[in-house]
């Protein structure tokens, strides 16, 4: 028992495009909720798209249970939407795992929108978790808040990973506030501990990883770079991370002769983060839009000071003492910087305590509990008719909601032939993994949650 009432057990898949071996926010976010929901004894399992030759089904540490569907990716590791053609191989699996909730990730994932579409088709519950801001201008912003409100148009309930992003998102897809949660990410913070000795007293290092995207403020650190190097001789910089804008990076270090300063590493593994960050004194992170931002976190947990951009939802994430922000331009980055350099050097800033502070701050158990409220409450709503759904859809525009009823009544009608054509009779029920043992009401100490992020994993 806890909290006086029985805790239920769900059978949960997460459905996103972007997942390991690829490592990002989200990626982490699947995979470190999925291993805490299994924890407290629920069956979950991730579905993503094939990834080089990583394709299939593998078992991952904790019994999590990974399919790898062999889909085309078209942009950043997004499939190319097709509407359709995911449904027969993803009943197939939501049948074979008894699946009771799906729960999709990402506005820019493919797979996820298509799968919320099928699960509701299916008569399955549907929740939606968005990690990123949109603008409401530009066309791709339009297009991507009409897909938004699409799918969102019959799920049974939203989480953001911020108050600003609840406000984008309920803006984005016109929601109800009330059906919209807000649960922040979380980290390990065993896995990001800070160094064990001090780093160079001589030398400050500033840290940066990062996707090397437009939208990750990778042009303003183009030009902050040479002239934070001119202004303080003893900074010196690491860059890790892959992307478009690593050439225009590359030519800025060879146009101010900064290799001896400017380090860059390329893409890393996720495991490797603390290893990059307690090198370092500072973490620069000068991002365009965020709804969160897990890797300041991570920075913080690691002892480093942090230098952000005041953008969507950063403020939230760590109290001032352990910050220094600026606005998205050059300049004010520049002085932000500077004002950081400055306070390790004069010692203003204590990092000594960072840890224990975010350790306290985020837990990726308190996440999985709230997110287990979340599922409580959509399994006891009402499910919808085939009418009622449609009607929810229709009202999505003059010409959009017709566009997108026609949609929903041919993904029914195809639900229909599926049922037919192979009936669920016929479709093998896979074993389920052992279920955690429970001790005083709780689940038992998971041992590989301070373990590597990944873990080992057998085809």
């Amino acid at each position: 028992m806890t909290n006086g009432r029985k805790r239920r057990r769900y059978r949960i898949a997460m459905v996103s495009d972007f997942f390991y071996p690829q490592s990002g926010g989200i990626e982490s976010h699947i995979y470190q909720l999925s291993q805490r929901l299994i924890d407290r004894g629920h069956k979950v399992i991730v579905i993503t798209h094939a990834y080089g030759d990583r394709s299939g089904v593998r078992i991952t540490t904790n019994g999590l249970k990974v399919y790898y569907v062999p889909f085309l990716t078209i942009y950043r590791e997004a499939t190319l939407p097709t509407v359709f053609s995911f449904f027969p191989i993803f009943r197939n699996i939501i049948i074979r795992e008894r699946v009771d909730i799906v729960h999709g990730h990402a506005s820019l994932s493919s797979l996820c929108h298509e799968a919320i579409l099928h699960a509701r088709t299916m008569g399955i519950k549907a929740v939606f978790t968005d990690h990123s801001l949109f603008g409401f201008k530009d066309a791709a912003s339009i297009f991507t808040n009409k897909i938004l409100k699409f799918t969102l148009s019959d799920v049974d309930h939203v989480i953001c990973v911020s108050h600003t992003c609840k406000e984008n998102t309920v803006l984005r897809a016109a929601l109800d506030p009330q059906m919209v949660s807000v649960i922040p990410n979380a980290v390990v913070s065993a896995n990001f501990t800070p160094a064990p000795h001090r780093r160079d007293p001589h030398h400050t290092t500033i840290i940066v990883i990062s996707r090397l995207f437009y939208n990750k403020g990778i042009d303003l650190l183009i030009n902050l770079i040479p002239r934070i190097c001119a202004l303080h001789p003893r900074v010196r910089f690491i860059i890790a991370g892959d992307g478009p804008k690593r050439i225009d990076l590359e030519q800025m270090r060879e146009k101010h002769l900064l290799q001896d300063r400017v380090e860059m590493l390329g893409s890393i593994r996720h495991e490797d983060v603390r290893d990059v960050m307690v090198r370092g004194d500072i973490y620069l992170h000068p991002s365009l839009t965020e709804a969160f931002g897990t890797v300041i976190v991570e920075a913080a947990s690691c002892g480093l000071y942090v230098v952000c951009t005041r953008v969507g939802g950063v403020p939230e994430v760590l109290p001032e003492y352990m910050t220094s922000f600026a606005l998205p331009s050059e300049d004010d980055l520049v002085h932000a910087t500077s004002r950081a350099i400055a306070a390790l050097r004069t010692h203003r800033v204590d990092t000594s305590t960072f840890h224990e502070a975010v350790a306290t701050m985020y837990s990726w158990t308190n996440v999985a509990a709230r997110t287990e409220l979340v599922y409580d409450h959509v399994s006891e709503m009402p499910t919808l008719g085939f009418v009622e759904r449609l009607r929810r859809y229709y009202g999505c525009g003059v010409w959009a909601g017709k566009l997108f009823c026609v949609c929903v009544a041919v993904d029914y009608l195809l639900g229909v032939l599926l049922d037919w054509w192979r009936p669920v009779e016929s479709i093998d029920v896979a074993r389920d993994w052992p279920r955690k043992k429970m001790v005083d009401g709780e689940p038992e100490k998971n041992e590989a949650e301070n373990r590597g992020v990944w873990g080992k994993e057998t085809r």
